[in-house]
Formats: structure tokens, C-alpha cells, sequence
């Protein structure tokens, strides 16, 4: 099984990269122009300049390398566009960190995006927003088409250029839309996927509740550490299958 993670931050995968690395005594830890499974490489090919792709498993059942992508939606629709268009996985998994509108659900738990929206795709009729797919322009809510064994609890999120921060716009888009996470990137790499015709599912660990900006209570470290913990379970799984 091929497999593909994408970050938009390499901070938000750095754990499972120096786990994984940690765990490949017998493999051959490269880096590579892409991410696609190739042979043993020459001396030449251990430096290259593209730094976004790294191995992490060797020859073994399953090899996983990953893709940064940097943040928003506009940058993960184009790196993995380009690089699904001549690379073949079984599976891609997007791995973040997320805010979340739903108090239940505690700082740092890892859940499963089933449906992400864009929502700030359409256009405005005085106080009214009307989505694009109401106006007849293509679909702006998007879902996996993957589904690998997760056992944690599945949520809806909005993709948005801007992170919400203001009482005012938060009402408006919980009316609207009543999300549970949002995130700069997901739509756009349900999308991509969709588009390539691989599989793909989006994995997030809540740093945040989306409120008035707050840093102080922030739990970012927390997030990251639980997201990377659960995709180290899940690849030693899945390199295994």
C-alpha cells in the first residue's frame, strides 16, 4: 500500500516524521524530487533542492511519504494537484490542527473530518450570502472517499481563507452552516483528491475554540502531540496491511 500524508506545516507532522524515522532501522531514509516509491537512490539523488517530499517507510508493505504543502486552500489545492497528477497512491490522509466551534469537544481529541464546506464561496446579496453551488457554479461541500479503520469521532468542518475571530461573523456562519471545525486547508484536499480519484481522508486534533482571538488559550502543542501519537498508530497499522 502507497500512502501519502499531507500537512499544511511541517511542525504539525514533525513528531511522526522523527517517530517513523526513528522506527526504520533497516530502511532507506531519502529525500527525493518525488514522493512516488522508487528504488534505492545514488549519492546524487540523497540532496535534492525539493524538501517538501521525504520517505518515510522503506521497502516494507506499506511505504509512506509526505507532502507540505504550505497553508490555505489555494496552496494544498495546487501542491497536491501537481503531484497526484503523476504519483499513484492507495491512500492519501491530511493531517492538521483545526478550531473548533463545538465546546463538546475537549482541546487536543483527534477526530475524522466526513464533510467539509467552503464557505466563504459564493457571493453576497445585501445581508444574504448565496453559496456557490446555488448559484449553479459547482459544489462547495466536499466529503471523503476513504474510510480506514477509524475508531474516533467524525465531525463537520468549513474551509475558510480567513480564521474566525469576530462574535458577529461566528454567529453568522453557525446559523448558517453550524460547523463543528474550520480549517484553512481541508476542502481543498477533499477536492483534490475527488478530482485525482484517490482515496482520501482528513484527520484533525482541536487546538483552538473559535472565539474572540486568544492566544493564552491556545493548546497547540497539545493538538499536535495527539495527532501525531494517533497517526503513528495508524501508519504502524497500515504499513502492516
Amino acid at each position: 500500500m502507497r500512502l501519502l500524508i499531507v500537512a499544511a506545516t511541517e511542525a504539525e507532522i514533525r513528531p511522526l516524521i522523527e517517530n517513523t524515522e526513528y522506527q526504520m532501522s533497516n530502511a532507506e531514509y531519502r529525500r527525493e524530487n518525488s514522493a512516488r516509491p522508487l528504488p534505492p537512490p545514488s549519492p546524487k539523488e540523497r540532496e535534492p533542492e525539493n524538501k517538501a517530499f521525504a520517505t518515510l517507510f522503506g521497502e516494507r508493505k506499506s511505504e509512506a511519504s509526505y507532502l507540505v504543502t504550505g497553508v490555505g486552500m489555494v496552496a494544498t489545492a495546487y501542491a497536491l494537484g501537481v503531484h497526484l497528477a503523476s504519483n499513484y497512491y492507495d491512500l492519501v490522509i491530511n493531517l492538521g490542527i483545526a478550531g473548533s466551534f463545538d465546546r463538546r469537544i475537549a482541546l487536543g481529541n483527534v477526530v475524522e473530518i466526513v464533510e467539509d464546506t467552503f464557505t466563504e464561496m459564493g457571493a453576497e446579496d445585501d445581508e444574504a450570502f448565496i453559496p456557490l453551488d446555488t448559484l449553479g457554479f459547482g459544489d462547495v461541500t466536499y466529503k471523503p472517499n476513504g474510510h480506514p479503520f477509524l475508531n474516533i469521532p467524525q465531525v463537520k468542518a468549513i474551509t475558510v481563507n480567513k480564521v474566525h475571530g469576530n462574535e458577529k461573523s461566528i454567529q453568522t456562519v453557525v446559523d448558517r452552516l453550524n460547523p463543528q471545525l474550520e480549517s484553512m486547508e481541508g476542502a481543498a484536499f477533499f477536492y483534490a483528491c475527488e478530482k485525482a480519484g484517490v482515496p482520501g481522508v482528513q484527520i484533525r486534533a482541536v487546538s483552538n475554540y473559535v472565539e474572540k482571538r486568544n492566544r493564552d488559550a491556545w493548546q497547540i502543542g497539545l493538538a499536535v502531540k495527539n495527532l501525531n501519537k494517533f497517526a503513528v498508530e495508524m501508519l504502524n497499522i497500515l504499513r502492516n496491511t
